[in-house]
């Protein structure tokens, strides 16, 4: 750890609620990040941290040296990255946030042939489900689903994706296909348990006719992969990314479900922080993701 700045040592400190996940994520132990943490309070002479038992809240000197060290540190990695050119090695931690399900399945083996590409570059992946701001949670990149609407941030196409609707043909043969979008709520629908809600809404669109249904069903959870076992055991109609079961539509495992209706997009973005300087190692991962991609972004529905 000696060789990181105080400016970006605190600038880790202050995203974390206590200083065990700072130990954690820069794999020391705690009494030793809070060594370093008195030793900068000591150098500066104020108190950075206003530390309870319970948590760590930022003094207004704290707050103005996050803040103004982190537009200092930008300034410091842009002008590194000018004389260091293109050709600057990417190395150093890079920290990465992906959704659950496509992380696993699809970022995780990517990442490991980009260790391979540059192992002095040290990749922290990070999978949820839950909302994420990689800016305030101290993320190089995020992967995740749809567009993005926070201009702060940079987001490139990484694959189409659609979602669409299945089914077993067990399910079809007992209960039959729905004709409508509105005959969807006669049926047992699985779904994804977001936001600690029972049941979802979905959203389908035919042309200029758009209809949105509730949908109640018999299972829901949080782990898209447990949905999909549970279509396939004839409980009832998914709506899933193609990018996960279009191999069990191809296979015949399930069938598609309304398939002249469109449901919201879902395609795959790199998002990451909007500088004019990006650090190698974020540029390098970009690229890398780029590249590895490139098949699924020649047609609309990703061709999975």
């Amino acid at each position: 750890m000696s060789s990181l700045s105080d400016l970006e040592f605190f600038s880790i400190v202050a995203k974390h609620s206590n200083l065990r996940e700072v130990a954690q994520q820069l794999g020391i132990t705690p009494p030793a990040v809070s060594k370093r943490l008195a030793a900068v309070e000591r150098r500066l002479g104020v108190r950075l941290l206003q530390r309870t038992t319970r948590r760590a809240s930022l003094t207004p000197e704290g707050e103005t040296y996050l803040v103004e060290g982190a537009r200092v540190l930008e300034e410091l990695e842009a002008l590194e990255r000018k004389v260091a050119g293109s050709h600057a090695t990417p190395r150093g931690i890079l920290r990465v946030v992906s959704t659950l399900g496509f992380g696993r399945r699809h970022i995780s083996s990517v990442l490991s042939d980009f260790a391979r590409r540059y192992p002095e570059v040290e990749v922290q992946l990070t999978l949820t489900d839950r909302p994420v701001n990689p800016i305030e949670q101290g993320f190089d990149l995020q992967v995740r689903v749809g567009e993005l609407r926070d201009s702060t941030l940079t987001a490139r196409l990484l694959a189409h994706n659609r979602r669409v609707l299945g089914a077993a043909r067990s399910y079809l043969d007992k209960h039959g296909q729905p004709a409508t979008p509105r005959e969807l709520a006669q049926h047992a629908c699985l779904f994804i348990q977001e936001s600690d809600e029972t049941f979802g809404t979905w959203h389908l669109r035919s042309g200029t006719h758009a209809e949105t249904v509730k949908v109640r069903g018999p299972l829901a959870c949080n782990d898209g992969e447990c949905v999909v076992s549970w279509a396939l055991d004839g409980h009832g109609i998914l709506m899933r990314s193609l990018w996960e079961i279009a191999p069990l539509l191809r296979s015949g495992r399930l069938q598609r479900v309304l398939s002249k209706w469109d449901l919201p997009p879902a395609d795959i973005y790199a998002v990451f922080p909007t500088r004019s300087h990006l650090s190698a190692k974020t540029r390098a991962l970009v690229e890398f993701l780029m590249d590895a991609f490139e098949p699924h972004r020649r047609g609309a529905d990703g061709r999975w």
